[in-house]
């Protein structure tokens, strides 16, 4: 009898052993090699003493599959097994045989069952958590036929115990299923589909080592897919065949290498089978390479940009090794060829170089490559010999090759094509030739941005927010962007905007100002590619002030005409003022799905018309302006039935700043809300479906007290809304009557159905007389765990020195607004603005106060401390 504990005691000894000499010796390849080798035959040990120990039928096999299959078992990977049956075993009683004998194969079965199942329990008994499967030979060729997953199990399929003969038939016969040609249309179209499952990009921030494009499994499809073909399983067996270079294959030993030591790293590091680079291990894994912090750079980038790199190389040669296979599969590499121009042909509507040496003996074809992309009609790609020839060229694209006067025309014209662009440029950097040739650029490709709102790596972000750009221009896109593509088709120079976005993070990570040191960049490439003065200077002053804009209407009072008036002297001309909104909009909305919403776009595109009026000649005349919006709202309420002249109760009560932030709608919004209630006792709550986007407008008023921000921040918190804007007026009757523009996590579709319950509870929330409860601590998400931010508070005057203006900067949390609100309702302050700004995972909230408790240095000293505490 199979003693199982001390098996398992055996496994869990020799396990440990293993898994302790790889941690403490230096992190090689090698090693990472050596440990999955050595596992996997480990358990190939333990499973034979098993299989010897059971009771299973003769002639049974026991089979490894899948990865184990391949002897590959990585620290904490499943154990993937067959348990292959021969076929007499499982066919049920004729329908001729007798009731003994009925009886006696059904006792068989059943034996035959409980022995199956010892088996596999054994084996979780003892630590093994296998992937198990169970069946004939007949089977495996029905499964194989119809499922291409669990055929590509079996083509990796590997003799463990049992029936050596049993185990041959298998192999025969699941290979005569086997078609080349359907298997590589079957993990092609399996491949693009687990390569948009992660975003088709190798940058993800937290990237899958295994299943993300340019990771193991890349390099897996290829060696299942040449063996279906019959062209070798080794690199080196593609070699002989002529597939890949000699080269090549070193650039997949290596890159492959290193991605099993990151795997088998990450492995040891979590303690468990974790394939993502998830930001709670980043910094862990790399420590474990010998990585350290230090002021420029923390360990985790240092990792990171070095998996990116070769992920990125891993990406470029399975598009071309692919290609390669899918063209000898199908017969596509003798495909008629047009000639294009003394260069490049047109082969089946891809683009082929020439002769294999075609960048050797004319470099400048290597950005002709991309223009006649562009420009040659039909052309859909780049053929495998085409991304081959770039691949080995790389060497050539030097200084001389930057400085050359046709390079720099050549790459001029590109951006200056009528369409293609975004396509283009993608190619350029996947191919490494826009790094290479734009030599500021390739310092930031892979290199992690460490902030809450960015979900790219800085190259990405850049090349999303060309994409973003080109849209405007682009007819099909002008439901995206209406105002947009409406200032796009007046813009006679688009290239000027996508020099402005392919520059404008293009000095991220060096420590300073990247604005700044950007814009020194571009200046650089305007010259040095002969860009004449006036787009220079506007494509410089783009990338220096690409970030003010949204600072000015997020963080400021637009209805404040000094404000509009010193943006506008800064901005100058409507044509800088055109090139900086489209920038904005472009970058905001290439920085993470979660960033933009439909309320920034209004706030933008407010700054944008009120600046435009100024740079007109307009100048501000706030009483025609008052005046022109309640004729509007007039007209509006007349439209509800409402009585001429009833709108008189409460605005008189306003003063100038109330119109001054509200528009026509809003304006008769509230006098219908409010009529004939304007001295109601009680809190008055309104909600509508917001005009501006998705999510509410809820209208508060009630009389006005310290705590009453705090409260209605309270309330949003606990039914889990996010604000998103505030706007705060206290009436001359000592009335609050204050705005939010809301939005919550749930469907969009569902706030129709909120609006009544937000009328009902807030009012019923804000009745309450009792002591401001206690801010609950809301759970940090990962990432802000990761990439704190320290918070912070700055309280300085106003031009005026009359009120005060409060900024406050923190990781977001559930519950943080309301330990804002709470902390000035606490200090007696008056709120009489709020600029909620949410990018990502961080706030950047401003707030416009006064009251006595600011007036010495003391009370101000001990506001700030306690928001300080709050924040924490």
């Amino acid at each position: 009898m199979l003693d199982l504990t001390a098996l398992r005691n055996e496994l869990r000894e020799h396990r440990r052993a293993l898994i302790e000499g790889f941690s403490s010796a230096r992190p090689t390849v090698e090693a990472a090699v050596r440990l999955i080798r050595q596992l996997s035959r480990e358990v190939d040990g333990t499973l034979h003493r098993l299989w010897e120990g059971s009771t299973l039928p003769r002639g049974a096999a026991l089979v490894a599959v899948g990865g184990y299959g391949r002897g590959e078992l990585f620290p904490y990977s499943d154990v993937d097994v067959l348990l292959l049956l021969p076929g007499e075993l499982e066919t049920a009683a004729g329908a001729n045989a007798g009731a003994a004998a009925a009886a006696a194969d059904e006792a068989q079965r059943e034996s035959q069952r409980e022995s199956i199942s010892a088996f596999i329990t054994a084996c979780w008994d003892i630590g093994l958590e296998i992937g198990s499967s169970v069946r004939s030979v007949a089977d495996c060729v029905r499964e194989a036929r119809s499922d291409v997953t669990v055929q590509t199990a079996m083509m990796e399929a590997r003799f463990l115990a049992g029936s050596r003969r049993l185990y041959d038939e298998f192999r025969r016969a699941t290979q005569a299923v086997l078609e080349p040609a359907v298997f590589l249309r079957a993990k092609a179209l399996e491949m693009e589909q687990r390569h948009v499952k992660y975003e088709n990009t190798p940058y993800a921030l937290e990237p899958n080592c295994k299943e993300s494009p340019g990771g193991l499994r890349d390099l897996q499809v290829l060696r299942w897919v040449a063996l279906a073909a019959g062209l070798g399983h080794s690199w080196r067996d593609m070699a002989t065949k002529g597939l890949i270079t000699p080269f090549e294959v070193r650039q997949l030993q290596r890159n492959e290498g290193f991605l099993k030591l990151v795997r088998t790293r990450l492995h040891v590091v979590a303690g468990r089978r974790e394939d993502r680079l998830i930001f709670d291990l980043q910094t862990a894994v790399a420590e474990s390479f010998g990585h350290t912090h230090t002021a420029e750079r923390r360990a985790s980038e240092a990792l990171m940009r070095r998996y990116y790199w070769a992920a990125k190389a891993v990406a470029q040669l399975n598009q071309i090794l692919m290609l390669n296979i899918e063209e000898r599969v199908n017969g596509s590499q003798d495909a008629p060829m047009r000639p294009i121009n003394e260069r490049f042909f047109d082969r089946g509507g891809m683009l082929e170089v020439a002769s294999d040496d075609l960048y050797q003996r004319d470099p400048h074809a290597i950005l002709d490559t991309f223009l006649t992309y562009q420009q040659a009609p039909g052309i859909q790609g780049l053929s495998v010999r085409t991304l081959r020839a770039l691949y080995n060229a790389r060497e050539y694209m030097d200084a001389a090759f930057r400085a050359d006067p046709e390079n720099r025309r050549l790459f001029l014209e590109i951006l200056k094509q009528p369409h293609g662009q975004t396509h283009v440029l993608r190619l350029m950097n996947s191919s490494s030739v826009l790094g290479r040739y734009l030599w500021v650029f390739r310092r930031i490709v892979g290199q992690m941005q460490h902030d809450l709102f960015h979900v790219y790596t800085v190259d990405q972000h850049i090349l999303m927010v060309v994409r973003n750009m080109r849209r405007f221009f682009i007819p099909e896109h002008t439901h995206e962007y209406p105002f947009c593509s409406q200032l796009a088709a007046h813009w006679d120079k688009p290239w000027v905007l996508y020099v402005a976005a392919l520059f404008h993070d293009v000095a991220k990570g060096r420590g300073g100002d990247h604005s700044e040191l950007g814009a020194v960049e571009v200046r650089r490439f305007c010259r040095d590619h002969g860009i004449e003065r006036e787009d220079a200077r506007l494509i410089e002053f783009v990338v220096k002030e690409h970030l003010t804009m949204s600072r000015v209407a997020q963080k400021e009072d637009l209805s404040d005409p000094d404000v509009i008036e010193a943006f506008a002297r800064h901005v100058r001309d409507p044509r800088r003022l055109t090139a900086l909104y489209l920038l904005t909009v472009a970058d905001i909305r290439g920085t993470s799905p979660k960033v933009w919403n439909a309320w920034k776009g209004k706030l933008l595109e407010d700054l944008f018309r009120a600046t435009l009026r100024a740079l007109g000649g307009a100048k501000p005349n706030m009483d025609a302006e008052i005046d022109q919006r309640q004729q509007e709202a007039r007209q509006m309420l007349a439209l509800h039935s409402m009585l001429p002249g009833a709108e008189e109760a409460l605005w008189k009560t306003l003063d100038l700043n109330y119109f001054a932030r509200h528009d026509s709608g809003e304006i008769a919004w509230h006098a219908r809300a409010l009529n004939r209630r304007v001295d109601t006792p009680t809190p008055l709550v309104s909600a509508r479906l917001s005009p501006v986007g998705e999510g509410l407008q809820v209208l508060v008023y009630a009389p006005d007290r310290a705590d009453l921000f705090a409260r209605i921040c309270g309330y949003f918190d606990a039914a889990r809304f996010s604000i998103l804007d505030a706007r705060i007026h206290t009436t001359r009757a000592g009335y609050a009557l204050d705005t939010f523009q809301v939005i919550t996590p749930e469907s969009s579709q569902a706030y129709r159905d909120l609006i009544a319950l937000v009328e009902n509870q807030l009012a019923a929330a804000l009745v309450n007389e009792g002591p401001l409860p206690e801010p609950s601590r809301g759970r940090l998400s990962r990432r802000v765990k990761s990439f704190p931010v320290t918070p912070r508070v700055q309280l300085r005057p106003d031009e005026r020195a009359q009120r005060w203006l409060l900024s406050v900067s923190a990781s977001d949390r559930s519950g943080l607004l309301y330990s804002v609100a709470r902390v000035i309702a606490q200090h007696h302050l008056n709120l009489q603005l709020a600029k909620i700004s949410t990018l990502g995972e961080r706030v950047e909230d401003t707030f416009l106060i006064d009251g006595p408790a600011l007036q010495h240095n003391r009370g101000q000293l001990e506001f700030e401390t306690e928001l300080l505490d709050a924040l924490a």
